[in-house]
């Protein structure tokens, strides 16, 4: 079977410190390369992976100021398509515009919907040829057919477990008040507790106006973005990971990371986190800032083996890599 992965180009694959998607994508494309299916990679020039790569743009335009995101996506996938003959299976991990030239592509198509932007661009997704996977039920719309719900795996061994963690509390991703970085720094201080910040700045006014205040280097402390290499290290510490989203997050990979290390996840019950957390097991849901100190002041009563092990068994990225090598085999025979 020969197969196309079509990846982001936001960042490099896989993400050197943030980029979801394309963590996602190279993590299938290393799973796919290792059981023996041919693929190539269509992605940055700059990209480290064991299938074939192939592309156009020389790195991501969130890492070069001389590449515009709009114009080399459009000639991303324009090339990937061109190209779409020489395999039996494009896998779009690139949101809607392949979408919009997909009765172009001469192999069958796969979209991993890795998450709506907006009610605007599902005409794209309404009017395509292509299959689709969810990433989360929470995450489907009433208007689309999907073939699976396939939740994303994570590099296990880059994410050691840590029987003991430690008292701080962690808070891993963008700092964006959809992440609700604010919230987090209000419970940590309510709770009596030292909050590790970790992330890119994704909204600058938020951050310098309620996030950066309040960073004094003792008990608000932040990091920066931070890369693979230190990821377990960091989550693993943790007496608890803080998840205050105020939106509908389709998965989060940082909640399943957290988890695998050993340290419970205390989230707000949006989206996806009812499916991603099991009570009492992996972590707590909560609804307020009220609930989440008290969650917090409780959170050594959850077993941090119990919680790796549950994590562990559903999120690994063999898990996820054999799912979709079952739907490939699906649509192409």
């Amino acid at each position: 079977m020969k197969v196309a992965l079509l990846g982001p180009i936001a960042w490099r694959t896989p993400p050197l410190h943030y980029g979801p998607w394309e963590l996602i994508t190279g993590l299938l494309a290393e799973g796919l390369t290792e059981r023996g299916v041919d693929v190539t990679l269509f992605a940055t020039l700059d990209s480290i992976t064991k299938a074939t790569l192939d592309g156009v743009v020389p790195t991501g335009y969130e890492e070069s100021d001389e590449i515009d995101g709009r114009v080399w996506e459009a000639i991303h996938v324009s090339y990937a398509l061109q190209r779409s003959g020489d395999f039996d299976l494009i896998h779009n991990h690139l949101d809607w515009l392949p979408l919009a030239f997909s009765a172009h592509a001469r192999a069958p198509m796969l979209t991993t919907v890795h998450g709506f932007s907006g009610r605007h661009i599902l005409p794209a997704y309404r009017r395509a040829k292509s299959a689709f996977v969810s990433i989360s039920d929470s995450d489907r719309s009433l208007d689309l057919d999907y073939l699976a719900t396939i939740y994303h795996g994570v590099d296990l061994s880059g994410l050691p477990f840590h029987p003991d963690g430690g008292e701080d509390l962690i808070l891993f991703g963008r700092i964006h008040p959809d992440k609700g970085t604010d919230l987090a720094i209000e419970i940590a201080r309510r709770a009596g507790r030292r909050l590790i910040i970790c992330g890119i700045v994704q909204d600058r006014r938020f951050f310098e106006e309620k996030v950066e205040p309040l960073i004094d280097g003792d008990r608000v402390v932040y990091l920066g973005s931070v890369g693979p290499d230190e990821r377990g290290a960091i989550l693993g510490s943790g007496a608890a990971l803080l998840h205050p989203i105020r939106f509908a997050e389709p998965f989060g990979l940082s909640v399943v990371e957290s988890m695998a290390c050993g340290t419970p996840v205390i989230a707000y019950r949006k989206g996806s986190m009812p499916e991603v957390v099991d009570e009492g097991v992996t972590g707590r849901l909560v609804s307020s800032v009220d609930e989440a100190v008290a969650a917090v002041e409780k959170i050594g009563t959850l077993d941090r083996g119990a919680c790796a092990a549950r994590a562990r068994q559903r999120f690994s990225a063999d898990r996820m890599v054999d799912e979709y090598l079952a739907i490939y085999r699906k649509i192409v025979s």
